[in-house]
């Protein structure tokens, strides 16, 4: 992981370098300080913008839990989740987390998720004996990866933010593109999960 973290911080400093080159060979100095200023303010206004709408999201999903909805959605996902993630069992608090991010996934809360995926790993690590990904954490990284969403919340967010007219229109295809990823993963990790690495 450090490892991954140091190349991404050579990558930025890179880029950064090279585009203070590019301005000074052209003579366009003054042009890159005034996107710097206009990015950095950008990227606040963005964030403030953002900042309601995660924070009432995971509220509620930090009250959904609270009340037992997750509960309820473990129970009615329980038939797919024992197919999908064998070594759970029904309301163990690996299924829990499964549980809250799938949910997390179909609002469309990318970030509220992460905190309960990572949560789920954690889970499923301690129910596997070795220092493996096993076959049930695979598949949850599948099912992340594809990220099904009913409501891009975060993206039609965005879209508002820079002026979209109808912010939700892209549904049909944020539906499509989804579902036909998440069928491909997980067809994918099941013909796979037998094989052996040599």
């Amino acid at each position: 992981m450090k490892g991954v973290s140091a190349l991404l911080n050579y990558i930025w400093a890179g880029l950064i370098l090279l585009s203070l080159i590019c301005a000074a060979v052209t003579g366009r100095m003054p042009q890159l300080s005034a996107a710097v200023m206009t990015g950095s303010a950008g990227a606040v206004e963005l964030v403030i913008a953002m900042l309601g709408m995660m924070c009432a999201w995971t509220g509620l999903m930090k009250i959904a839990d609270e009340g037992g909805i997750t509960q309820i959605l473990s129970k009615l996902l329980d038939p797919l989740m024992r197919r999908l993630f064998p070594t759970c069992k029904k309301g163990s608090p690996a299924s829990k987390a499964i549980c809250m991010n799938i949910t997390a996934n179909l609002l469309g809360l990318g970030n509220a998720a992460t905190p309960m995926g990572i949560a789920a790993m954690k889970e499923m690590a301690k129910l596997n004996p070795t220092q493996t990904a096993d076959n049930s954490m695979v598949m949850f990284v599948v099912i992340n990866s594809a990220s099904i969403q009913l409501i891009p919340t975060v993206m039609g967010t965005l879209r508002a933010k820079y002026g979209s007219p109808s912010p939700f229109d892209i549904l049909p295809a944020v539906w499509l593109t989804s579902i036909c990823a998440l069928i491909v993963g997980v067809i994918t990790a099941k013909l796979l999960e037998g094989r052996k690495s040599g």
